[in-house]
This record gives structure tokens, C-alpha cells and sequence, in this order.
């Protein structure tokens, strides 16, 4: 029997709720699957599985496919990655901006040790989205950080006033080598620490 008038809230919020838990259980498959095979060695079909849907519920919540799929595990990747560095650049003791900066951009590289991490946003992430997509989000999730990091510690009288778009472009430019290098290096146990004490030295040459 068709019902006439507005559907009661609850039916919604019931559909609402199981919208979201399928798409949840889309990306936690995928994430799983993009981190440990990388993106060319995952099918839809082991990801559809693996949430326990079928490929079409997969298509009707990700009409864009694997690509569409991996764009959003990729942007959830890189959101979670910054409210990392978020939280410990608050966690460092005193009030030095600097010292924050340091924090953040070493638990930045220090992410790059994560298998999963270094192949969605490395490695991956660039070849699948291009690097025009691929910048525009990283710098989304992390210049206005570096921004407000450099004004804070210029507004202390840490760093000499200059313009602070070109500076934090540029520094954004060398913590993404910084990123690359330790992904792509034969040993990134020493590559990391290689880079951290080139990175620190370089934000100490700053002030």
C-alpha cells in the first residue's frame, strides 16, 4: 500500500544511517586494499567484497568507480595525516612557533615510514590523480598550516617579515622532496633521518 504525505524522519535517518555505514565500509575495504596492493592490483570486485556489497551498491555510492573510490580514501589519507601534525605541533611544550613547525614537519616525514600512507599519498596519489589534483589537495590540508605557522612566528619577532605565500610555497615544495625521498628510497629509515635534520636545519635557518 502506497503511503500519501511526507515520509516519517525516522525512515529517513534508518536509510540516512545505512547510506553511510555502506559508504564507510567502502572505504575502510579500499583503504585497506590501495595501502597494502596499491592501486593498479585492486579490482572492485575484492573491494565490493571485502565491504560486503555488491558491485553495484559500489557503483551507486562511487559512480565514478575505483578512480572516484581511491580520491576520497586519497583526501581522507591526507586529512587524517594533517590533524596529526596538528596535534603535535600543539603538543610541543613552551609557545616557540618554530619549535611547533619543527614537530609538525617531522611527524609529517615520519609518516612516510607508513606502508600505507607512502602508497596512497606518494606514491599513488600523483600517478592516479595527476599532480595538478594532487597538489591542490595536499596544499588544501597543509599550506594554510605552514601559513599560519610562518605569520606567528614573523608576528613574534622569530623570523624577519617577508612576504608569506612565496616562503610557504617554498617550504611546502621542499617538505613534498623531503616526502618523495624518504617514500622512494632503498633504505627510508636513514633517508628519513637524513631529511629531518636537513628540514630542521633549514627551518633554523629561517630565523
Amino acid at each position: 500500500m502506497e503511503v500519501n504525505g511526507p515520509v516519517p524522519s525516522g525512515a529517513v535517518a534508518t536509510q540516512a544511517e545505512r547510506r553511510a555505514a555502506t559508504t564507510s565500509a567502502l572505504l575502510r575495504a579500499a583503504a585497506e586494499r590501495f595501502g597494502s596492493d596499491g592501486y593498479d592490483a585492486t579490482s572492485i570486485d575484492r573491494v565490493a567484497a571485502a565491504a560486503g556489497v555488491t558491485k553495484g551498491a559500489l557503483y551507486h555510492h562511487f559512480a565514478g568507480g575505483k578512480e572516484a573510490l581511491f580520491r576520497q580514501v586519497f583526501e581522507d589519507a591526507e586529512a587524517a595525516l594533517a590533524a596529526r601534525c596538528a596535534e603535535a605541533a600543539l603538543a610541543e611544550p613552551g609557545d616557540d612557533p618554530l619549535a611547533r613547525l619543527r614537530a609538525a614537519t617531522r611527524t609529517f616525514l615520519e609518516s612516510c615510514l607508513d606502508p600505507a600512507t607512502r602508497r596512497i599519498v606518494l606514491v599513488d596519489g600523483p600517478a592516479v590523480l595527476g599532480w595538478e589534483a594532487w597538489r591542490e589537495v595536499d596544499e588544501r590540508h597543509f599550506l594554510g598550516g605552514v601559513r599560519l605557522a610562518l605569520e606567528t612566528a614573523m608576528a613574534s619577532g622569530q623570523l624577519r617579515r617577508r612576504p608569506v605565500d612565496p616562503l610557504a610555497h617554498l617550504l611546502m615544495g621542499a617538505l613534498t622532496e623531503a616526502a618523495m625521498t624518504v617514500a622512494r628510497a632503498d633504505d627510508p629509515q636513514a633517508a628519513l633521518r637524513d631529511v629531518v635534520d636537513e628540514v630542521d636545519n633549514l627551518l633554523r635557518g629561517l630565523a
